[in-house]
């Protein structure tokens, strides 16, 4: 048995906190550029996951702007238990419109990276009081 003191422990656990934020940030971060950068896409995506059609690009804009405020809060913990569960809801919500990717699941493998992200979203979440790394 190693002899690790509580303030190793909580280091460590703040480190890997860190790592996950982080983590999900990039993700969350390319998603919202992709809002900007090609905006027919989120159109795409509206309407052939969510069934949300007529989206322009000034509503890519707006909800890209949005979630950059958002996600960017997120980086920097800012009101945790808003932005946590925020990004948590929006990742579950995008990870369960995808159902028919499961369905065929060897065709669309990719998708499957959704879960073990939305899993870090939730222990962010959770564990948002002792995610004090770098944060306001």
């Amino acid at each position: 048995m190693t002899n690790t003191s509580i303030a190793d422990v909580q280091a460590r656990l703040q480190w890997s906190l860190f790592a996950l934020r982080i983590g999900v940030f990039i993700v969350m971060l390319m998603w919202t550029l992709d809002k900007f950068v090609n905006p027919g896409h989120s159109a795409r995506i509206f309407e052939h996951f969510y069934g949300i059609s007529g989206s322009t690009d000034t509503v890519a804009y707006a909800l890209g702007a949005l979630q950059l405020i958002l996600v960017l809060a997120f980086a920097a913990g800012i009101q945790k238990r808003i932005t946590y569960g925020l990004i948590f809801v929006m990742h579950g919500l995008s990870t369960l419109s995808s159902y028919n990717q499961y369905i065929d699941g060897f065709n669309n493998l990719l998708f499957f990276t959704a879960w073990p992200m939305w899993a870090a979203c939730f222990a962010l979440y959770l564990l948002r009081d002792q995610d004090v790394k770098f944060t306001k």
